[in-house]
Order: C-alpha cells, then structure tokens, then sequence
C-alpha cells in the first residue's frame, strides 16, 4: 500500500517522539480513577496507561507504566485487523470455490462435488444454504459420489476447545478452519408452545447424523437459570438430549453451543443442509483435496473484509479474528500458518509502526503468550489515525454506551471508540475518545491482575476523564 507507507514515513518520527515523551514518566493517575482503584483494592501497578493526542503533536496527556509489555486479551483485534486493512485492503473477500468431476445428466451430478475452503470467517448457515442453493442451481438434484472437502488451505490446529479454559462448550473457544461453517456452533432455539406443556427445539444448522431432541416440557417457574434447569447433554456428538426442563416464565430463547466434535462438524453441517434441501447423495461427505484441473463451476464469496472487521471488533469474534490472522499468510506465502502469519505481522508493524514489534501468538488475543505495551499500542493507533483506512478501523470499534461489548458500560454515551478484552487477569480498552474541547485522543488502559475484571470501573473512569478536557 504505498499511500499507506507515504503516511508512515511522514508522521511516524511524531508519533513515536509523542509516546517516546511519555514512556520515561509515570504520572500521577487521576483522582476519581485513583478512587475507583481503592474501592477494587487493586494497587496502581495493575493498570498501564497512556492518553495521547491522536495526532501525535503533543506530549501524553497521561501516561502511567505505558512502556511496560502486558497481555492485552482481545485488544490485540485492533492490531490483526489495522493490519489486515492496510495489507489486504478494505475490499478484500475470501472465496470458497466450489467444482464438479463430471458431467450432470437428468439432475444427476456423475462424480464428486468439491467444495475448497480459504479461510472465509463468515460462511454462516445463511451463506451455506445458497451455497447449496447455488449447487441446484446447476441443475444437480442429486450426486452419485462424494461431496469432498477441501481443508488444507491452513495448518491444521489441534481441535480441542478446552486447552485455552476448560470450557470446550463456550463457542468463543472454537479453532480456526479452512471451511468453516457456522463458528463450528449449533444455535437452538427453544419455543414454547401457546397454552402447551412443552417447547418445541430448533436446531441450525441442521446436522446430518445426529439425533436432536425436537421438544422439550415445559415446567412452571420464573426464567432465572434456563440452561441449568434443562440439563442438556451435548457430551456426544451423535445426539443432543435434555433431561431436565423449560421454565415457563423463558418465553423464546436462543442457545449457541460449540459441536461436542469440531472435527465432524464440516462434513455434518454440509450433509445435512444438502438433505434439508431435498438433495440426494449416494456417496458420502467426506475430507479430501480437490485434484488439479476439475472444471471450476463458481465461487462463494464472503463480505468485504470492511464489514467483517466490525463482526471482530465490535463483538470480540475470536475465531472470526483468527481466521483473519491465518489468512494474512495464505495470501502471502500460499499457505495459512501461525508462525508464517506472526511473521507476516512482525513485518508489517517494523515497517509500518516501527520499533520492536510485540508478541502476537494467535491474532484473537484469546492467549496467555501476546505481550505488547500501552505505548506500542498507542504508536499504533496514532499511525491508524493518519491512515487511509482510519474510517473503516474507527467504524468496526464498539461505541461506548451504545453497542458492542460496550453497550452497557459508561454514563455518556458516544464519547469513544474502544476495542475491549478481557481474560481471567486482563482487562483493558484501547481505541479513541473525543475530547469536550474537540481534540481527539488516543486512549489504552490494560490491567493485569489476578483480580483485574474490578478494574473496569477504573478504565470507565478514566475514559471520562480524557473526555473532560475542558
């Protein structure tokens, strides 16, 4: 992008003179964030802190520990995404092209359907049925062979959801996939019938092979602890079984859960959607790569890169985040790698932010190994501020007070644009905030603590103070 590296060269010297000034002083935290911190019992030591002018032409406004490295939990987003935004450019979408081995004959495919996938972080199950929608579209009712998948656009990562927390059923815990489909989750839906002693269940995507319980009963009692009230088993892959019941006073409610068997899931999820359709498969969904020279039939393509980073941002998507990672090495070294993305990264942030890049282990900041600075980190924002790209990184931030993972924090709403995180020991927002005086400032503020989620009302106060400039 050489209008991006034209910026650098030009205002970078600034931006790391303005953090540079901050790095060698620790000041005086304020009084009402001091307040916040002694009713948490949390010492000052925990917080790192810096709060900058955005455009980098004055000294800190505040800086406090801001050259010490921390993790920073999900506030790495902001990184993998500027990142992306400047290399893949805004307009960026990933394919999943989709080819045929033989000719179609009275709606009957006379070989095997090939399904490649590249990283696409968003083939949700709308995108999955026109996929399969698509596939009719050429006329194929049924397939005498296999429906193939391809993976192996990227390193294969170790299924096991429950390494990073113990809990393999939170979908935020889902690993990356060169197709994947739907988070690797299975939303239910639970109704109640009008006036009926039981909830009907609704599964999506559907799942071929797996016996799903379709209602559950009803019971009296307010809403209160739902799912501990259903007693759901999702142990098995096979099948999915409640043994407890529905509170009456629920009304409609929704469930994600990540697939007992990420491994299956793909080759589940593409079975039964095909089935849900009325197609027929004589053979079977299976894993395999797609042989060179197969007659290419069309491409599924995947929103802008623009919009998906607000999906990311906006709402701590760590796979969809993960996804993005992997991708900036497929699309540089033709294959998508962890070490070959950190790469990718570290290269990037020497050239375009400067200094000694920090430690990105999985893009997503779901890691006990990131380490990067309030300092680093605001170099960043500063260099994202006078970028071409500065709109569409600024758009994918939660609003404070207003949407994302912070619609419900904050007393004014609107006054920042913040990337969150957040892990057991982290919590920090890093982004901008619009001053009274109409200055804009670059804010970061990462706790690391064994008691850090007290800290957060802390951080709110801090980012009303760097709104009160006046």
């Amino acid at each position: 992008m050489p209008l991006a590296r034209e910026f650098a060269r030009r205002l970078l010297p600034a931006l790391v003179l303005a953090c540079a000034c901050g790095a060698a002083l620790s000041q005086a935290l304020p009084a009402e964030v001091e307040a916040a911190l002694a009713r948490a019992k949390l010492p000052r030591e925990a917080l790192s802190v810096l709060v900058v002018d955005a455009d980098g032409k004055a000294p800190p406004r505040l800086s406090h520990r801001a050259g010490v490295a921390v993790n920073p939990a999900s506030v790495a987003k902001l990184a993998t995404t500027f990142a992306a935004l400047e290399l893949l450019g805004p307009a960026f979408a990933w394919s999943t092209p989709v080819y045929i081995d033989g000719p179609v004959q009275a709606g009957t495919l006379q070989g095997n359907l090939y399904i490649r996938g590249q990283g696409d972080p968003k083939l949700v199950v709308e995108r999955l049925w026109l996929l399969m929608r698509r596939v009719q579209g050429l006329g194929i009712r049924q397939i005498s062979g296999d429906i193939v998948l391809d993976r192996g656009a990227f390193e294969t990562v170790p299924p096991d959801p429950a390494a990073f927390d113990g809990e393999p059923l939170r979908p935020y815990n889902a690993t990356p996939d060169a197709l994947l489909l739907n988070f690797k989750a299975v939303v239910m839906t639970f109704v109640p019938e009008r006036g009926g002693q039981q909830a009907q269940v609704q599964y999506e995507p559907p799942l071929a092979g797996v016996q799903a319980q379709a209602t559950v009963p009803v019971a009296p009692g307010d809403c209160g602890d739902w799912r501990g009230a259903l007693k759901a088993d999702f142990g098995d892959g096979s099948r999915i079984r409640f043994a407890g019941h529905y509170p009456a006073g629920c009304g409609e409610r929704v469930w994600p859960v990540a697939y007992a068997d990420p491994k299956s899931y793909a080759a589940r999820a593409v079975g039964g959607m095909w089935a849900e359709l009325g197609g027929k498969l004589a053979g079977q969904v299976r894993e395999g790569r797609v042989p060179p020279g197969l007659k290419h039939v069309f491409d599924q393509q995947s929103p802008a890169l623009a919009e998906v980073i607000r999906d990311i941002n906006k709402y701590s998507n760590n796979v969809m985040a993960q996804q993005l990672f992997l991708t900036l090495s497929l699309q540089q070294k033709g294959a998508g790698t962890l070490e070959g993305s950190r790469e990718v990264l570290r290269s990037w942030w020497r050239d375009r932010v400067g200094g000694e890049a920090p430690v990105f282990d999985n893009g997503s900041g779901l890691s006990r190994n990131d380490r990067i600075s309030a300092q680093q980190l605001a170099q960043m924002l500063q260099a994202a501020w006078a970028s071409p790209f500065m709109p569409e990184l600024m758009s994918s931030l939660p609003i404070i007070g207003t949407d994302g993972t912070l619609r419900r924090r904050g007393r004014n709403a609107g006054i920042a644009h913040l990337k969150t995180g957040s892990l057991r020991d982290v919590a920090g927002v890093a982004g901008f905030v619009d001053g009274a005086s109409g200055r804009r400032y670059v804010l970061v503020a990462i706790a690391n603590h064994p008691n850090a989620a007290a800290a957060k009302p802390a951080i709110d106060a801090l980012v009303e103070w760097a709104a009160r400039d006046q």
